[in-house]
């Protein structure tokens, strides 16, 4: 593990933490001092994390729905406000409102579960290679020609993550790249699921352009996340690789939308991820 390295895993983390400034009043800061457009699954993230504020320890969250309404900015600091409509014998439910400058930005559901023991089924992990057979994410692009703005790697300066080769084209298109935290994080169940939210924003509505022979940096293409949502099975072993599967079974309107399966590399299930997304293409020439 580098020094580099474990320092952009504990600054992701800190990144997370909300900071509480009132009662249900959260405040997740600012990731830089020029103004931009904050990343969909930070704001996901610090919101599910406002939201497991106060929450008994042994109820993890089982599920989230978010709404994206506007862009936030990366120079402000994002305040989060949480509603605990409902403590249950078994289930406890929090609504979110993140907000910038008086105006909502995201809106979030989560709800979260006591331990239970019941029937158990789950689909089987995608027959891929193993992540050490898997090239570098920063190679991957490279030998692709593909131009990306710096900021995206410093994004996702706190993993590693391997692109696997592109699978046999079926009914859907469909993609995996393995992922895990570039250094070891501890053994907090709530961030675990708080940074495998922040992950699961990643390049997930992008597969919506794969069937038109595009990328999300292709010229002419602008896209934004609309909704979002994850259903966490399991904590994920987040410090190990995780396997993420990605399809899209349609798009039109100028929306796209996505799914994913995120696996241990064991082959469980931890998560389920579904996500639309606006998806606008410019006319070249």
């Amino acid at each position: 593990m580098s020094d580099t390295a474990g320092k952009a895993v504990a600054d992701l983390v800190d990144l997370l933490t909300v900071e509480e400034i009132d009662t249900g009043i959260f405040r997740g800061a600012a990731v830089s001092e020029q103004p931009g457009r904050v990343y969909g699954g930070q704001v996901v993230a610090q919101a599910l994390a406002a939201a497991a504020r106060g929450i008994e320890p042994d109820r993890q969250a089982h599920s989230l729905h978010a709404y994206f309404l506007r862009a936030g900015d990366t120079g402000r600091p994002i305040v989060y406000r949480v509603l605990p409509d409902f403590d249950g014998g078994s289930f406890s439910n929090r609504r979110v409102v993140a907000m910038q400058g008086g105006k909502p930005i995201l809106n979030l559901a989560a709800s979260f579960h006591r331990p239970e023991e019941g029937l158990v089924h789950a689909v089987p992990m995608p027959d891929v290679p193993a992540p050490e057979q898997c090239p570098d994410f920063r190679a991957a692009l490279a030998a692709a020609g593909q131009k990306v703005p710096s900021a995206l790697f410093d994004r996702l300066a706190a993993f590693e993550i391997k692109p696997c080769p592109p699978l046999p084209q079926g009914d859907l298109p469909h993609r995996c790249q393995w992922f895990r935290m570039a250094a070891p994080m501890g053994d907090d169940a709530v961030m675990k699921r708080v940074v495998l939210a922040y992950a699961s924003d990643f390049a997930l509505i992008s597969t919506a352009l794969m069937p038109h022979g595009m990328g999300f940096f292709s010229p002419g293409v602008s896209g934004a996340s609309l909704d979002h949502a994850v259903w966490f099975h399991q904590t994920p072993p987040i410090d190990d690789w995780l396997l993420y599967s990605m399809d899209s079974p349609w798009s039109g309107h100028a929306r796209g939308f996505a799914r994913g399966a995120i696996y241990s590399r064991d082959g469980t299930l931890v998560a389920s991820v579904a996500q639309e997304g606006l998806l606008r293409v410019k006319p070249q020439g």
